[in-house]
C-alpha cells in the first residue's frame, strides 16, 4: 500500500524519476569545523538552482543531508538561512550538522532569495509575494503544479548532494521545517532515495487545516489532492525509513500531528511533541540535529531490511 501511495503521486504530478545532474563549483569558505561551497545546477526548465554545500573540516563526511528551508513569509532567505548568515539561529542546520560530521546541501527554492526573477540575495522586494503567487498560478494554467516542480528539485538536490559530496548513497536524508518540511514530506514519500526523513511544523490533516482555517501552502494546490490522499497517507508511503515528525501543540500547522502519526501502522516514526508553538527554539532544534546526526551515521539499512513493511514489499 505504501508502494502504492509513492507510485500514485508521482504519476498524478507525472513527476520524472530522479535522474543525474551536472553541478558546478563555486567559491568555498572556511568557517570554524566546516567549509561552505556556493554549488549551481540546472532544473527540469533549464532555470539555475544555486545552493550551500557544508562539508566538515577535518573529516570526511560520513553521511548526508538536504535541508530544506522555511517559508516565514521572508522569500529573501533561503540558503542563506540554513547558513545561520539571516534569519532564526534556529534555522542554521548547515554549520550545526557539518560540525557533526554530515555534509549539507542547501538550495534556495523556487522564488526564494536568488531564485527570485527581480533581485536577488537577501533584501525584500515588493514584488517577492506576488512571484510565489504567479509561480503556482501559471503552472495551473498550463494544466501543471508548483509540487511538481518543487519536488523535482528535491530530487535533483539530493543528486547532487550524493555526488557532489562523495556519499554512500545508503547514508543520505533530507529535513525542513514549515514549508521544508511539507517538502521533505512528499519528497520522502516519492523517492526512496531519501534513507531517513525529519519533517518539522508540516504534519496536520486536510480537515483541521480545513476547519481552523488554515493557509494551505502554494505547493500543495494540487487539484483534487484532499480527494485522493490525507496527510497519514503520505507519511504511511515513507515507511519503514527512519522518520522524525516534530510538532508543537500550539502550532497550527501541527495542530494535530499527534493523531496523524497514530492513523499510520509501523514503528519507523519517531514524534517529539511539545506545547508550543510554530517557530522552532533551542530544545528543538538541538533535538533535530541529534537525530539527523544519529541516522546519517548509522546502518539504517539493515533496520530497514528487516522490519515488517520491507518483508510485505
Amino acid at each position: 500500500m505504501t508502494n502504492d501511495i509513492g507510485a500514485m503521486l508521482r504519476e498524478r504530478l507525472q513527476l520524472a524519476p530522479p535522474v543525474p545532474v551536472a553541478f558546478e563549483r563555486g567559491d568555498m569558505t572556511a568557517f570554524d569545523g566546516y567549509t561552505r561551497q556556493r554549488i549551481e545546477y540546472r532544473g527540469l526548465e533549464g532555470d539555475i538552482i544555486p545552493a550551500f554545500l557544508f562539508m566538515p573540516a577535518a573529516q570526511r563526511a560520513r553521511g548526508g543531508v538536504v535541508v530544506f528551508h522555511q517559508h516565514n513569509g521572508e522569500f529573501h532567505f533561503g540558503k542563506s538561512e540554513v547558513a545561520g548568515d539571516v534569519g532564526s539561529p534556529f534555522q542554521a542546520f548547515g554549520p550545526a550538522l557539518a560540525r557533526r560530521g554530515l555534509a549539507v546541501l542547501a538550495p534556495d527554492a523556487l522564488t526564494f532569495e536568488d531564485r527570485r526573477g527581480q533581485v536577488h540575495g537577501v533584501e525584500p522586494h515588493d514584488y517577492d509575494w506576488l512571484q510565489h503567487y504567479s509561480a503556482m498560478s501559471y503552472r495551473l494554467l498550463d494544466g501543471d503544479t508548483l509540487m511538481r516542480k518543487g519536488l523535482d528539485d528535491a530530487q535533483r538536490a539530493l543528486s547532487v548532494l550524493i555526488d557532489a559530496a562523495g556519499l554512500d548513497a545508503r547514508r543520505v536524508g533530507i529535513a525542513g521545517h514549515s514549508y521544508g518540511g511539507y517538502t521533505a514530506l512528499y519528497h520522502a514519500a516519492v523517492d526512496p532515495r531519501c534513507r531517513f526523513a525529519c519533517i518539522s511544523g508540516a504534519v496536520c490533516s486536510f480537515d483541521t487545516r480545513r476547519r481552523e482555517e488554515t493557509g494551505i501552502t502554494l505547493f500543495e494546490a494540487v487539484p483534487g489532492l484532499a480527494q485522493l490522499i490525507d496527510t497519514h497517507d503520505v507519511l504511511s508511503a515513507i515507511s519503514p525509513r527512519p522518520t522524525l515528525v516534530v510538532s508543537g501543540s500550539e502550532d497550527k500547522y501541527s495542530r494535530d500531528a499527534d493523531q496523524v502519526v497514530a492513523k499510520v501502522a509501523g514503528d519507523f516514526i519517531t514524534e517529539l511533541r511539545v506545547e508550543r508553538g510554530h517557530a522552532l527554539d533551542q530544545a528543538r532544534f538541538d533535538a533535530i540535529v541529534d537525530w539527523l546526526a544519529e541516522h546519517a551515521t548509522s546502518d539504517w539499512d539493515h533496520r530497514i531490511a528487516a522490519s515488517p513493511a520491507a518483508a510485505q514489499r
